[in-house]
């Protein structure tokens, strides 16, 4: 089963699965930032420290699974500064979020001077190796690590209750008019500040999976724009879960692609393949931003507009 210069499709499925998961948690804790009226831009920044964080706690105790926690714990307190500046000394937004990724660039780049070269504990596969092994299916669908199943829960469980329970509900009314939740009783700096730690811890993730998984290994600048192509991929997404799915396997299965492309020794010109993921995700946002005017589709209408009580 091989196609194009022998690259083979059930393994180019399996491969992107992985791939995409980063960009996928970033995003998804994006979401619910952005649905509850918040535009952080500092993804990237949250991600590199998460890398950093999962990585430092991963290979101090041993255990990968602390390392994602690690990482979760260190995006999440990147995020708090960010809630700290935007909500409680209401600066502005996008201003904050672009000073939170150089911050997280530049304190990664310090704290990890002593990790280079240095393997973390390997994160294996989940189900046994007999269900991996099954033709077709096994490398799909059985042949992951439990961190490709958690993103793909996280999208389902995020799309239920930001559509159908009363913490969803509350968010999205935070997100399209804050003076009106207000008016009702809701704490939105409160809700905002929650919504905004879990984007972190999120982003976090996503980044200890690059830096524990992907890689593995520490350095610099790991994440390599990952963060920007979330947050491309939320707008893309129109705010919905299952669309942020479909766009971070989109991206997930470009990069593996010309990756493959280049190991087949194709024609084309390796610098076309390796700005192809990101030209064709802009292609994709031109041709869905065609034609409108005004706010974007299925934006929240409070979206990065601050809130203070007494106004």
């Amino acid at each position: 089963m091989d196609f194009l210069g022998g690259i083979n499709p059930v393994i180019l499925i399996a491969t992107l699965m992985a791939s995409a998961v980063p960009i996928l948690m970033a995003a998804l804790g994006e979401t619910v930032v952005e649905r509850a009226g918040v535009l952080n831009l500092g993804v990237e920044g949250m991600m590199v420290i998460g890398a950093l964080g999962g990585f430092i706690v991963a290979v101090e105790t041993g255990s990968p699974v602390l390392g994602f926690i690690g990482g979760a714990a260190a995006g999440a307190a990147l995020s708090l500064i960010f809630a700290l500046l935007t909500q409680v000394f209401l600066a502005n937004q996008v201003a904050t979020g672009l000073a939170l990724t150089l911050f997280g660039l530049g304190v990664s780049s310090l704290g990890g001077q002593g990790y280079n070269g240095i393997k973390p504990p390997a994160t294996g596969q989940l189900l046994p190796d007999a269900l991996a092994d099954l033709p077709v299916v096994g490398p799909i669908v059985f042949g992951h690590d439990w961190m490709v199943y958690f993103s793909i829960a996280m999208t389902a469980v995020l799309w239920w209750v930001l559509k159908s329970t009363r913490i969803g509900l509350i968010i999205r009314a935070v997100g399209e008019s804050h003076e009106a939740a207000h008016a009702l009783g809701y704490k939105v700096n409160r809700i905002r500040l929650m919504c905004i730690a879990f984007g972190g811890a999120m982003a976090g993730m996503g980044g200890a999976y690059v830096s524990l998984v992907r890689v593995p290994q520490w350095v610099d600048g790991i994440t390599a724009g990952a963060g920007w192509i979330a947050l491309a991929i939320v707008v893309f997404a129109s705010w919905r879960p299952w669309r942020v799915l479909i766009g971070a396997y989109l991206f997930g299965g470009i990069t593996v692609l010309q990756l493959n492309l280049q190991v087949a020794g194709s024609g084309i010109p390796v610098e076309y393949l390796s700005m192809a993921p990101y030209l064709i995700t802009i292609l994709v946002l031109v041709i869905m931003s065609a034609g409108r005017r005004g706010k974007a589709n299925g934006a929240p209408a409070a979206l990065g507009q601050n809130f203070h009580a007494s106004r």
